[in-house]
């Protein structure tokens, strides 16, 4: 079967392989780079024979992720980090240059291979960024949006390096072809832009209203695809595209359903990028120069982090971001790979460094992962020693609150949570790790920290020993048990609210002492289900019945343990039994021109008129001298029977005998 042969095998083996390393709680990508190795032609073994082929079926997978990634980060995401990402980028890698000539010339290079070595290491890596973020739920930040700002720059700037590089021998030549090859990019942008806001729009809304989501799948990949492509054929590269024709879409009303249809695309064709990068991994090569690989491993790895805290030191990013951006771009990129192929073709560089850099690209590849998954650990030590640097905070009181209430997570249900408490005038404080959110909690004058809630430090800023109540709204256990116990051991006795994602953990969450649990997926379901009866002219206190027995059914525990949420439930229960109904009346109704008490209103149906509306004015609690009028718009509670008495009083009809 030729090449599906291969692809079928390369599936099966870093599914495996993505298995394992899921369960000993890595990253997937790991799994995909293990299954590389085994299958590639250096370790021997069963191997892949259409390597060369699956290589270049992994450029569709770069490709579909820099597609993605201009679909899912618009020009207006990037507006918070332009500055460091426009500024900051050119000066890292020059500053990564000059790095590598440094490291060349102590290795006894010469300049021009030097200068290639520092090229090479100034890239990282997008596609490995991007997964390592998803995969840590750090998407959204703006850490991440530094990352991925400055990583576009780097995108960007691999079409000059592929053109000035090989051109270092006869300048005045080089010259004219980046002059050139900017021009084109150019030119090429404008007409995206004309092309992504005339013409793609009308496409999709075509292809929408025709109501086949295969047509649209096909659509956006062809968009992304073609795109890219016609940016190959003019020269430039065939990712620079794609991620050219994902920025442009992402502006249009329907970027967000084709970011959600390309995903198992992207995922798919970068499982094959990630496998072909292990299968290019030499392990002898590794074995006959291990220490000058784990020379420049370690020396790449702490002169490009260093670089990079310090870039966003100096762009007036503090707390976290210049530590996970540090550790989350120190590794050589996939574009390298691109890079050091041109080099060895045009016989800029020898085999020895090509090698070289191949295999330190791919260690540090596999340590990003791994290395960025402890910015949280190195931030949270960082804080105990420097006590003195104060957390990003805002709208808190010198003094600090008491008594008051603790929201982990300022999303869309947090933010609600706190809304209702600054009108109750409850003092509270919200724990935000995504800065975006941040600075829409500091706007509405909000108190909020910036931080994991998941740290002390954080905690202790937020006052947690002196609040009662702790509001975790973020669905990640991890991240909610994280939270918990470290609030317990500050505050023993702290009530704690939760929010999960299924009733599995509500066992997890009770022994870690969560005072209630919320399930808004459940939640939302039996609103619909309330809704949906009320239309189907189920009577009001049936609704209320069953979806009271199937909340209490679900939340026996709580229900059992917690008196006051019982409490509450029954009063739920109680109003809806009790609904507040508006009654408007008509010329023809018996009661108008007459006052509350001559028609014996409450007497003879059991309901009791709470207000009127008239001429666009609420009279609250008329007395029974009130006299109704024509058009009133009148508020009556009162159980279902007696509201239905009502009703019938009110239209003329027949009133049922009242049993004795």
């Amino acid at each position: 079967m030729g090449i599906a042969t291969d692809i079928i095998i390369l599936v099966v083996v870093a599914f495996f392989c993505g298995l394992i390393l899921q369960r000993l709680g890595q990253p997937i990508i790991l799994g995909y780079i293990a299954a590389g190795i085994i299958l590639g032609p250096h370790t021997g073994g069963l191997a892949v024979a259409n390597v060369q082929e699956i290589e270049r079926l992994a450029e569709i997978g770069i490709a579909l992720l820099l597609f993605a990634l201009g679909l899912e980060f618009s020009l207006k995401d990037l507006k918070p980090v332009k500055m460091i990402a426009l500024l900051g980028t050119p000066i890292q890698m020059l500053a990564t240059i000059g790095l590598g000539m440094g490291i060349g010339y102590l290795m006894g290079w010469d300049w021009k291979a030097s200068l290639w070595l520092g090229a090479l290491i100034s890239l990282s890596s997008t596609m490995v960024l991007l997964k390592t973020l998803m995969n840590q739920g750090w998407l959204g930040t703006l850490s991440s949006k530094v990352m991925i700002g400055m990583l576009i720059v780097q995108d960007l700037a691999v079409v000059p390096m592929m053109i000035i590089l090989p051109q270092l021998n006869n300048p005045a030549v080089g010259l004219p072809a980046l002059g050139f090859a900017a021009l084109k990019a150019a030119g090429f942008i404008a007409a995206m832009v004309v092309l992504g806001t005339r013409l793609l729009p009308r496409l999709l809304a075509h292809i929408a209203k025709l109501g086949s989501r295969e047509l649209f799948l096909l659509a956006i990949t062809a968009i992304g695809l073609g795109v890219g492509y016609l940016t190959h054929l003019a020269g430039l590269s065939f990712a620079f595209g794609a991620f050219v024709a994902g920025m442009v879409l992402s502006e249009s009303d329907y970027g967000h359903q084709a970011l959600s249809d390309i995903v198992p695309l992207r995922d798919l064709f970068g499982l094959l990028f990630f496998t072909s990068v292990g299968m290019l991994f030499d392990p002898r090569f590794l074995a006959d120069n291990i220490w000058q690989v784990l020379v420049l491993v370690l020396v790449v790895g702490l002169g490009k982090g260093f670089i990079f805290a310090f870039i966003s030191r100096v762009f007036k990013y503090r707390n976290v971001i210049p530590l996970a951006v540090g550790l989350g771009l120190f590794q050589i990129g996939e574009f390298s790979f691109v890079l050091a192929r041109v080099g060895l073709s045009t016989q800029s560089i020898g085999n020895e460094l090509y090698g070289l850099i191949l295999t330190v690209t791919i260690l540090t590849m596999v340590l990003t992962p791994l290395v960025s998954g402890q910015t949280a650990r190195i931030y949270a030590l960082k804080k105990r020693w420097f006590r003195h640097e104060a957390l990003e905070s805002s709208n808190i009181p010198d003094a600090g609150y008491a008594a008051h209430v603790v929201i982990v997570g300022g999303g869309r249900v947090g933010f609600q949570i706190a809304r209702v408490l600054k009108r109750l005038n409850i003092p509270f404080v919200i724990i935000e790790l995504d800065h975006r959110r941040f600075e829409q909690a500091k706007a509405a004058g909000m108190a909020v920290v910036y931080g994991d809630a998941g740290h002390e430090v954080v905690l202790e800023a937020a006052g947690i020993k002196a609040a009662n109540l702790l509001i975790l709204t973020v669905p990640a256990l991890v991240a909610t048990r994280s939270a918990i116990v470290q609030a317990k051991y500050l505050n023993a006795n702290l009530k704690i609210v939760a929010r999960t994602s299924g009733p599995d953990y509500f066992t997890v969450l009770k022994d870690l002492g969560v005072s209630q649990v919320v399930l808004p997926e459940f939640e939302a379901s039996l609103e619909m289900a309330r809704q949906s009866l009320l239309h189907l002219h189920v009577p009001p206190a049936e609704v209320q019945r069953y979806t009271g027995a199937v909340r209490q059914e679900l939340y026996a525990d709580l229900f059992n343990h917690g008196d006051d949420y019982r409490m509450l439930s029954q009063l739920r229960g109680v109003e809806q039994q009790f609904d507040l109904q508006w009654v408007r009346l008509v010329q023809e109704s018996p009661i108008v021109h007459r006052s509350i008490g001559e028609s014996q209103i409450r007497k003879k149906t059991g309901a009791s008129i709470v207000g009127v509306v008239r001429a666009k004015q609420l009279k609250p609690n008329p007395d029974a001298d009130f006299v109704l009028l024509p058009d009133d718009l009148v508020a009556i509670i009162g159980g279902e029977g007696h509201r239905t008495a009502f009703f019938q009083m009110a239209s003329g009809a027949p009133q049922p005998a009242k049993s004795v």
